[in-house]
């Protein structure tokens, strides 16, 4: 059966389509219509898979924006989808940690891939990408950017986590004329930190598994994998992650 699943994010939106194995994705930005831009990434994944919309047999949607569309045969958390799809694509998972535009997770799973425990940021921007982003636009530099600028530098120390007073904390340090490579490096240290805060909060096993479109970012992967004391394992194309998870679950 050709199933679909729909990850509709803050900030982008993923579509999966599977039948035993991936036939098609894609992802769009997400923007201020969740429902349009579902649509649209559901019809660039048939597209690119070759199917016509009428057999699918099954579409599931998660993430912020997934009581948006009446097509969706059933609606499942984006804690379920992403330890799904990341125990699908590396069985020996046993933690999830996922970094996502208005949140970030840590997800423990049991040996058959189920959720045992979880926690999450959602309540401020701390530790998100949203949180990198902004950081970023600061020093005008892109994400990948700030992750190349970041590499061999001493991280200077970041007294807040809170999005809008690190803000102005790295005005003022570039106010003062410290160097970019150094605030770079901090603000990494500082999502790292913010992680292996929340990761502190549940049994961290090995397997653990990065998912999320920050996790494409290698310099953000070594900071978080030094603080935490772990090898991370990233899938190919983790940003579609959680979309795998909801096309799993549609199939079953």
């Amino acid at each position: 059966m050709v199933s679909v699943g729909i990850d509709i994010g803050s900030t982008a939106t993923k579509a999966v389509v599977f039948d035993g194995g991936i036939r098609g994705r894609a992802v769009v930005p997400t923007g201020w219509e969740p429902r349009e831009a579902a649509l649209s990434a559901l019809r660039d994944a048939l597209l690119q898979a070759g199917i016509a919309e009428g057999q699918v047999g099954g579409i599931v949607g998660t993430g912020y924006g997934r009581i948006s569309l009446p097509i969706f045969d059933r609606r499942v958390t984006e804690i379920t989808c992403h330890a799904r799809g990341a125990h699908h694509l590396c069985p020996a998972t046993r933690t999830v940690i996922d970094i996502g535009g208005q949140d970030s997770k840590v997800i423990a799973l049991d040996e058959g891939g189920m959720v045992s425990d979880f926690i999450m940021n959602d309540k401020c921007a701390a530790g998100t990408g949203r949180f990198l982003q902004v950081m970023a636009g600061v020093l005008d530099e892109t994400l990948d950017g700030l992750g190349s600028l970041a590499a061999g530098a001493e991280p200077v120390s970041l007294s807040s986590m809170c999005a809008v007073f690190a803000e102005s904390e790295i005005i003022g340090l570039l106010a003062k004329g410290l160097e970019k490579e150094r605030i770079a490096a901090g603000i990494l240290d500082t999502i790292a930190r913010r992680v292996q805060g929340l990761a502190g909060r549940i049994a961290l096993r090995d397997t653990v598994t990065f998912t999320g479109g920050t996790a494409n970012n290698p310099a953000i992967c070594r900071v978080i994998a030094a603080h935490l004391g772990v090898k991370l394992h990233v899938p190919e194309d983790p940003q579609f992650v959680g979309a795998l998870g909801a096309a799993l679950i549609a199939a079953d």
